[in-house]
């Protein structure tokens, strides 16, 4: 059902983000304690504002609230934001503008006794990536599957 809902509202919210100019990062649909909610995070160049983030929210609330049959049945929260710093990075593109940026990624399986990277992004090729990370005070680089991703996001470098 969620990848239904998810499926759906990316359908009918994408018009709305690319007519305003924004990139549409991610739609979820999750359960959390009694309450669903529709999540949609939206982004552009230099970052996007409330104000933004609320136009978004009414158009697709429109939207949503005139689709016949009522595409999410149950009650639900609608919450339209910005992904943040730590933007999970996803499609080709999340990947090849973070090129050269700070990012953490959890792998499915370790690599060296490790599941858990924090580093530079040095290279990008679709399939693989390539990350630079410190061990102790000597820099490493590896070279990793996309396919043995779990979970890729920027990070902030402390």
């Amino acid at each position: 059902m969620s990848s239904t809902v998810v499926d759906t509202v990316t359908n009918m919210v994408q018009p709305i983000v690319d007519k305003h100019g924004f990139e549409l990062v991610e739609v979820e649909f999750v359960k959390e304690g009694q309450s669903w909610f529709l999540r949609v995070y939206i982004d552009k160049e230099n970052g996007i504002n409330i104000e933004e983030c609320a136009m978004v929210s009414d158009e697709l609330s429109q939207l949503l609230d005139e689709e016949e049959p009522d595409p999410i049945p149950q009650a639900y929260f609608l919450e339209v934001s910005s992904p943040g710093a730590e933007r999970p990075l996803k499609k080709d593109a999340d990947f090849k503008n973070a090129i050269g940026e700070y990012i953490h990624i959890s792998l499915y399986a370790a690599v060296e006794k490790k599941k858990v990277f924090e580093g530079y992004l040095k290279d990008f090729d679709g399939q693989q990536l390539t990350i630079e990370y410190m061990v102790k005070t000597r820099k490493k680089e590896l070279t990793v599957d996309l396919s043995k991703i779990a979970f890729a996001r920027l990070a902030i470098k402390i």
